[in-house]
């Protein structure tokens, strides 16, 4: 039968086709003194013991005389003579009870599994044989007879059932097999292990079990090629989610960190990676890619401080590709949840060699957007990750060379290729724009920091790149890179400094973010809105706003209601009243009544905007003679009893928050709300009365 190639990750190991029929039997040898066990010698009765057990062990012969002599040292002798008898005695007697166990008990399954009549028997009687060698306890590299029980189980290898091999697999291990042997009773289960037919067998036989306590016992050094292919059985099996609680619940989170902690300290003292210790390091991280989909497998990471080991084999095997892969895999799933993220953020190290890793594989795009979701989970709402990584050698200027390598291989890939023109290899259009969106994510988040954002928002090269991007994308086709790059763009819009490329160039920003106004993506012009909102502090863009009529459009948003688009839209016209002579606006498309509308829907759950809306209506009736007048009557009637109700502490704060989100929603109506209303409450007040008019008398 001819053997095919199969493949761990980067390790080629010949293996037969049919995985449960070895036409060539694994080459196991016999441990220990097999060599001068005859065969014809295994089975015996209990009448033909071997020599040394069958007289009990000469007793009599050992029984010392005693001294004529009465002296005490004399006794002294006798009696030490006595307890070493003794004890003779009860090891003898446990020899005696062994043969007895052995010759009623595992004899006749072993008999049982010589004749071979068929794999469901056979199957029976080694569960049998575990079960009795467990309970004689002749399990262990110790036992006497043990090269007795392997032959008869070597024998059996070749039978050709998967469920048979695996019986097997189990006792060969408990018998505390080495070298050779090891190595061989491994490779049997990873090839079971390969199918996933066989999820079932691994899972009713408890191999699992027996695979872990291999790499908890044995030697690393020694058994590297056995702990492969142990590994490789192991990560067969955790893609499975049905076995990922056992394989958690029996230590196998800190039963692979112990053994990477192996790894790394062998790594530092011979100074160079170990043979084997790479592709090992791919098998054990790929598992614990598997594992971390449980919480309990991250909260085990968390208390054994998984997470800088993690790094410290990044740091060590960054020239080995697949490992660093899965690191990231596990990084990238991992920083997802918070303790987590916080736990990776803190461990300062992380950020200088994740920088290494992009320069070292800048066109990998499998690694690369990976290491930059991580930068960008990390800093996401951590201020100081966003100062400890800004502060790193090369930051900057990394994610430079990043975001410029992959927008020309985005913008190449868009490109008609000519007649005869053979597309270069580069990443597809979707990879490519993946690794973008990563990063603009990180560069909105960074650009949040008051001291790194101005910095960014001063730097040409980075924000002629972003409006690149803003000019060329459509939010249809590529709706998550145009709001990533809108929002980064809103928070470098947000830094008033006198070299900031944003405010120079904020009335292309505001041409650019029209066509996101007009979409029917609603999160596009959320992000458009916030743009407008910090760019509208500027006497120019507030020009723009009216001449191109985004005025309207912002009075049109406070109908959304929705709360975020409601509080940006506000923002926007509440720059525009700051001038006198824009304030007329507010009674085109009824903005007076949409505003009082958004404090009666949102005041009592967002206070902020309750005081944008009381700060906008402030601005407009600076010249107030009266309140129905300028408001309108319905509109001025229905804030004297909003703007009263809501200045009432009581009613004001009576949702039904926990005591964390009363205290946030009390300082904001405190600080913000109240002192504003006040004012307009007043104002409003003293401008109105209840009193009607009398109609004009006819003549």
């Amino acid at each position: 039968m001819g053997d095919s190639m199969v493949k761990i990750h980067r390790i080629y190991l010949t293996e037969p086709n049919a995985i449960g029929h070895l036409s060539h039997p694994l080459q196991l040898t016999y441990d220990g003194d097999f060599g001068e066990i005859k065969e014809q010698e295994i089975f015996k009765g209990a009448a033909s013991l071997p020599s040394h057990l069958r007289s009990g062990g000469g007793q009599g012969k050992r029984r010392s005389r005693a001294s004529l002599c009465s002296r005490s040292s004399d006794r002294s002798r006798l009696d030490a003579k006595t307890d070493s008898k003794l004890d003779l005695q009860e090891e003898d007697t446990e020899i005696e009870v062994g043969e007895v166990f052995w010759n009623t008990r595992i004899v006749p399954i072993l008999r049982e599994l010589e004749k071979e009549e068929n794999i469901e028997t056979v199957c029976a009687a080694c569960t049998q044989l575990h079960h009795a060698l467990e309970e004689g306890n002749m399990l262990g590299s110790k036992f006497k007879r043990r090269s007795i029980l392997l032959k008869t189980l070597y024998n059996l290898v070749d039978v050709g059932s998967d469920l048979l091999s695996l019986k097997l697999a189990k006792i060969i291990l408990a018998l505390k097999v080495s070298g050779k042997n090891l190595l061989n009773v491994c490779k049997l289960i990873f090839k079971i292990s390969r199918s996933e037919k066989n999820d079932s067998l691994i899972q009713n036989d408890g191999i699992l079990e027996s695979l872990l306590e291999v790499l908890r016992s044995e030697e690393l050094q020694a058994n590297t090629e056995a702990f492969l292919y142990c590994m490789g059985a192991i990560k067969f099996i955790s893609g499975n989610p049905g076995f990922l609680h056992e394989m958690i619940g029996k230590g196998a989170v800190e039963i692979l960190m112990s053994l990477m902690m192996q790894i790394n300290e062998n790594t530092k003292k011979s100074g160079t990676c170990l043979p084997n210790s790479g592709h090992l390091l791919v098998q054990m991280t790929a598992t614990l890619r598997n594992l971390v989909d449980s919480p309990l497998a991250r909260s085990k990471l968390l208390s054994i401080s998984a997470l800088p080991q993690l790094c410290t084999v990044m740091g060590q095997y960054i020239g080995d590709k697949e490992v660093c892969t899965n690191v990231a895999r596990i990084f990238s799933k991992v920083t997802t949840y918070h303790d987590c993220c916080v736990a990776l953020a803190n461990y300062s190290r992380c950020y200088a060699l994740f920088l290494n890793l992009i320069n070292k594989y800048q066109k990998k795009q499998d690694l690369v957007v990976r290491i930059v979701f991580i930068l960008g989970n990390l800093t996401a709402k951590n201020n100081q990750a966003r100062e400890q990584f800004s502060k790193e050698k090369g930051s900057i200027p990394t994610l430079l060379s990043l975001f410029h390598t992959f927008y020309e291989l985005d913008l190449h890939s868009q490109k008609p290729l000519g007649e005869g023109e053979e597309r270069p290899k580069a990443p597809r259009p979707a990879q490519a724009e993946d690794v973008l969106i990563k990063l603009t994510r990180v560069l909105a988040n960074l650009a949040i920091h008051p001291s790194v954002g101005p910095a960014i928002a001063a730097h040409p090269r980075i924000v002629g790149l972003l409006l690149a991007m803003l000019e060329s994308k459509s939010i249809d086709d590529c709706e998550e890179l145009v709001i990533n790059t809108t929002a980064t763009v809103n928070n470098l819009s947000y830094y008033q400094v006198k070299n900031s490329i944003i405010q120079d160039k904020k009335l292309y920003i505001a041409e650019l973010l029209l066509k996101l106004l007009v979409s029917h993506n609603m999160d596009g012009i959320l992000a458009a809105v916030r743009v407008f909102g910090n760019l509208s502090q500027d006497h120019d863009i507030c020009d723009f706003i009216v001449q191109k009529n985004v005025h309207k459009f912002m009075i049109a948003l406070l109908d959304a209601k929705h709360q975020d688009i409601c509080f940006s839209a506000c923002g926007v016209l509440l720059n525009l009243t700051v001038d006198k002579d824009k304030r007329v606006i507010l009674k085109e498309g009824g903005g007076i009544k949409k505003l009082v509308d958004c404090l009666r829907d949102f005041g009592p759950t967002d206070w902020q905007l309750a005081c944008l809306v009381c700060k906008t209506l402030w601005n407009f009736s600076e010249n107030i003679t009266s309140a129905s007048s300028c408001f309108g009557d319905e509109a001025a009637n229905t804030l004297l009893v909003l703007l009263s109700s809501f200045l009432d502490e009581e009613l004001a704060l009576n949702g039904s928050f926990d005591q964390d989100l009363k205290n946030y929603h009390k300082l904001h109506w405190e600080t913000e709300f109240k002192p504003v209303a006040q004012q307009l409450l007043t104002r409003i007040q003293s401008h109105h009365t209840f009193l009607e008019p009398l109609p004009v008398p006819s003549f």
